[in-house]
């Protein structure tokens, strides 16, 4: 089939098959006399595996390596089960991150008064960096300082 094909059975674009080409997480599709990739049912699954992978929030190097683990038949799984457990760390830090992040941005949309003041503690903070903010900072309205 034809990366067109390829693309829309894979759930993927054929820009992104082009690009997990050239970096390696695709072996080199098959050409046509004409110039035109080629793909085959194994190439589908590969794909299939990739998006997955990619789904659940794998970097393109752990990609790799799960691809290599995947094609090993060799392989101990507790290396499998180490990468999954090293990107549930990273996950978790992630969500910590970003956990902080909507607290802070919480805590100043609760001081902004949200009216037609220019005092704003959320455009101040972003002015300072300083994640100072107080109770009685006055009204907010975006854009005024």
């Amino acid at each position: 089939m034809n990366i067109g094909l390829a693309a829309k059975r894979s759930g993927l674009s054929a820009k992104m098959i082009r690009y997990y080409e050239s970096i390696g997480l695709l072996q080199p599709a098959g050409r046509t006399d004409s110039g035109y990739r080629q793909y085959g049912a194994q190439d589908l699954h590969v794909l299939a595996f990739i998006k997955r992978s990619r789904d659940l929030g794998f970097s393109l190097e752990e990609v790799g390596k799960l691809l290599a683990l995947w094609q090993n038949r060799q392989r101990a799984s507790a290396d499998v089960k180490a990468l999954a457990q090293g990107h549930i760390t990273e996950l978790n830090r992630k969500i910590e991150e970003l956990t902080a992040l909507r607290d802070t941005l919480g805590e100043l949309v609760q001081h902004c008064q949200g009216d037609q003041r220019p005092d704003c503690p959320i455009l101040r903070d972003l002015e300072t960096g300083s994640g100072e903010h107080s109770a009685n900072a006055g009204g907010c309205i975006a854009g005024n300082r």
